[in-house]
């Protein structure tokens, strides 16, 4: 259908209004829809040309170009418009307000084993014990012989320890800072001895590399008694509840009489789980009076001193204090394992 010069220009004022009252781009787009696109009136006026005769058509059709090219222009300027427009709101909703304090990065936090470590070493200096460290790559006098470890014993074969160049190994026990620290020192004393440790124990349920702690002390007048009030204390205060502790009779060279330490399984709260394979009770570690022998190799008369020595698992206690289920989930550098402390 053609269109009178009249309607040309109600037409370009109509488009004109419409396109200036736009509010968002989306709205726009309609608007040049309708009046631009291919089922738009300018399309349509366009299409009417070919009824016209020659003469009338190119007037027309120059009519119409122009028509377009200004409807076109008033889109584009009020595509512009609402484009500042919106650039401005959105600089206006992160302008920088100069007096707040500045954005922190986020901030770390400390492995499950470093906090565990750190208060296994506050809650001992409170018992007056000293903290003692040594070398991780030792001999086998410190980490064996001198501990009364015979060379027959099944921890010296090469399936159980980590042997280096030169007669040295991995140490497998923190025990082995007992000997470096009884010898500096003259009795009374009491001391830990926190650390890593290393082992040939590559089943899923381990780690050939973990964390142990070992606690002497060493007087005249020490009992196996000390040693329990010690450990009840020191499991109790670890574990957060009313833990039970067991010691079961065992034998380690280094001490006499020995005994396994168990305490109740915070998983199931005795009753048998998975985890403490159904027993009700979980391995802690090991403890016993230390024997003659160790006294006289660091020098210290076993007739009139003597004392207790106890060691376990730093690792195995992280594990019940977070509820972590296996051993090598606290070294996979998993976040879900180290956000939850």
């Amino acid at each position: 259908m053609a269109h009178s010069s009249g309607d040309l220009a109600a037409l370009a004022d109509q488009a004109e209004a419409e396109l200036g009252r736009a509010e968002t781009l989306s709205a726009l787009q309609e608007i040049r829809a309708r009046y631009l696109g291919r089922k738009g009136s300018l399309s349509a006026a366009l299409r009417g040309l070919g009824a016209l005769a020659p003469g009338e058509r190119a007037a027309r059709g120059q009519a119409l170009n122009a028509l377009k090219a200004r409807i076109e222009s008033c889109a584009d300027a009020r595509e512009a418009a609402l484009s500042a427009r919106a650039r401005a709101d959105a600089l206006r909703s992160r302008a920088l307000d100069v007096t707040l304090p500045g954005a922190a990065p986020p901030a770390g936090r400390l492995h499950p084993i470093t906090l565990v470590r750190r208060e296994m070493e506050a809650f001992f200096r409170a018992l007056g014990f000293s903290v003692c460290e040594g070398p991780e790559v030792e001999t086998e006098f410190y980490n064996f012989e001198a501990l009364n470890i015979p060379p027959e014993h099944p921890s010296r074969d090469e399936q159980d320890t980590f042997y280096l160049s030169g007669g040295q190994l991995l140490r497998t026990q923190t025990t082995s800072v007992q000997i470096r620290a009884m010898t500096e020192r003259t009795p009374p004393f009491r001391f830990i001895a926190p650390g890593r440790v290393y082992r040939h124990d590559l089943s899923p349920r381990h780690s050939p590399m973990f964390h142990q702690i070992d606690g002497f002390a060493v007087d005249e007048r020490v009992t196996l008694g000390d040693l329990k009030g010690v450990l009840l204390a020191f499991g109790r205060h670890m574990m957060r509840r009313e833990v039970a502790l067991r010691f079961r009779a065992n034998h380690f060279p280094f001490t006499e009489p020995s005994a396994e330490i168990d305490f109740s399984c915070a998983f199931c709260d005795g009753r048998g789980c998975a985890t403490c394979s159904g027993s009700g009770w979980l391995e802690w570690g090991g403890c016993g009076m230390i024997h003659p022998r160790v006294l006289e190799r660091t020098g210290i008369d076993p007739e009139r001193y003597q004392g207790f020595a106890f060691g376990m698992g730093i690792d195995r206690t992280a594990m019940l204090r977070f509820g972590v289920p296996q051993l090598r989930l606290l070294f996979e550098g998993d976040t879900r394992v180290l956000e939850q402390v």
